[in-house]
């Protein structure tokens, strides 16, 4: 009888002592499926944001397909990643249009204020554009700007028809002009940069082979003034041209160049910035959005800015310290003068590890023409050359007769 009481007494206290116990597991199991649920959300909406992306950019959290840093004057390459990547360049196939016009404007085969009639075939191109028909007549000057702000493709296709003739006539000079500048990695098939149809193929290009030719165009005045535009009147000011490149109204500096975009290429851009005395170019290519292309290029420029500074280590004209014996002129010695300028960008704190070395003989022979190279400044950074700039006579020294030369 006892024994049954315990019994009873057990079984009564037994849902009491594994009641806490059933409580905690079932909270566990409810806070599971939350975390789970908030996991697979984010999840959802990352994969969203993926497909949203460009067709041509990896699924992932990748934010380019390949960059560089470039300092304009020297060449030097500051930072990148895969600048060798070929990659569709969309749009910033007009910089190798303004190059071409460029060189023809030089040479005097064409002028600004040449005039321009629409074709048919210019009128009809799709994307970015002006609105263009046929008949109607601009200015190389007009349609210039609305190529370089407005990445209009029918001016594009205008002006490629001015200068060449053909379409493909003009592509054959953009793919000559890239082979001239060593753009090793750049194949054209257009003027404009156009998704290709289907049977024809995209132009393509690498940060590096941009970068090559971004320095060509800074160099010219005229790029500068049309790419630096951000906004821009077009056909008596009916239509107001927006410059495609964001970073123009929030980056110090900013005045060019060029951006790309359709949805297999991606965002990409080659940009520039001058700050002081140092101009910085950055290309970007393949991005997911154009903010997130932004945002790599600002990063990019503002820490090489903050960085490296440009050196002047030689000033074109500059005489050097050390003379050169002419036993054989009318005057006794020389002092060579540099032919060209010569700057580099340093980090800021290892300016000692730039030196230059002058290499001149002790004495020439007979008579010295103006601007003879003598000599050499050899230019090193952490012991790699860098340079070498000539160092040239002045002026001419006539060789003294034979008997002057005999009696000394």
């Amino acid at each position: 009888m006892k024994s049954i009481k315990i019994w009873l007494i057990v079984l009564t206290l037994l849902p009491f002592l594994f009641s806490p116990l059933w409580a905690q597991d079932t909270k566990g199991k409810k806070d599971t499926k939350r975390i789970h649920s908030k996991a697979a959300s984010k999840t959802t909406a990352s994969q969203q944001r993926q497909i949203a992306g460009p067709a041509g950019i990896e699924k992932d959290t990748q934010t380019f397909k390949a960059f560089i840093v470039v300092e304009a004057e020297s060449g030097m390459v500051i930072e990148g990643e895969k600048v060798h990547e070929k990659w569709p360049i969309a749009s910033i196939t007009k910089l190798m249009l303004a190059a071409i016009v460029m060189e023809r404007l030089e040479n005097g085969h064409i002028k600004l204020d040449d005039k321009i009639t629409v074709s048919q075939e210019a009128s009809s191109m799709g994307g970015s554009q002006v609105y263009l028909k046929p008949g109607e007549v601009f200015s190389l000057d007009e349609l210039m700007k609305a190529v370089m702000v407005a990445s209009a493709n029918d001016a594009a296709y205008a002006v490629a028809e001015f200068v060449a003739g053909t379409r493909n006539a003009f592509v054959d000079l953009m793919n000559e002009k890239a082979q001239k500048l060593n753009m090793a990695d750049t194949q054209f098939f257009s003027p404009h940069g156009l998704p290709p149809s289907k049977d024809q193929q995209p132009d393509v290009s690498s940060p590096f082979d941009l970068s090559i030719l971004a320095r060509e165009l800074v160099k010219r005045p005229q790029i500068l003034a049309w790419t630096s535009l951000k906004t821009e009147p077009f056909r008596d000011g009916t239509l107001i041209m927006r410059n495609h490149n964001n970073l123009m109204q929030r980056f110090s500096g900013m005045d060019g160049l060029k951006t790309g975009f359709y949805r297999e290429a991606g965002y990409s851009i080659a940009a520039t910035a001058k700050r002081e005395d140092m101009r910085l170019i950055a290309v970007v290519m393949g991005s997911p959005t154009a903010k997130v292309r932004d945002g790599i290029v600002n990063e990019k420029l503002k820490r090489a800015f903050a960085q490296y500074q440009m050196v002047r280590v030689v000033k074109k004209g500059d005489t050097v310290e050390k003379e050169i014996a002419l036993p054989e002129g009318i005057q006794k010695s020389i002092r060579p003068v540099a032919a060209a300028d010569f700057s580099y960008p340093i980090p800021k704190d290892k300016k000692k590890m730039l030196t230059k070395a002058i290499d001149l003989p002790d004495k020439i022979k007979g008579e010295i023409k103006q601007g003879q190279v003598l000599g050499t400044i050899t230019v090193r950074f952490n012991n790699e050359v860098v340079s070498r700039v000539d160092l040239i006579s002045p002026s001419s020294v006539a060789r003294r007769g034979f008997i002057s030369r005999i009696l000394e």
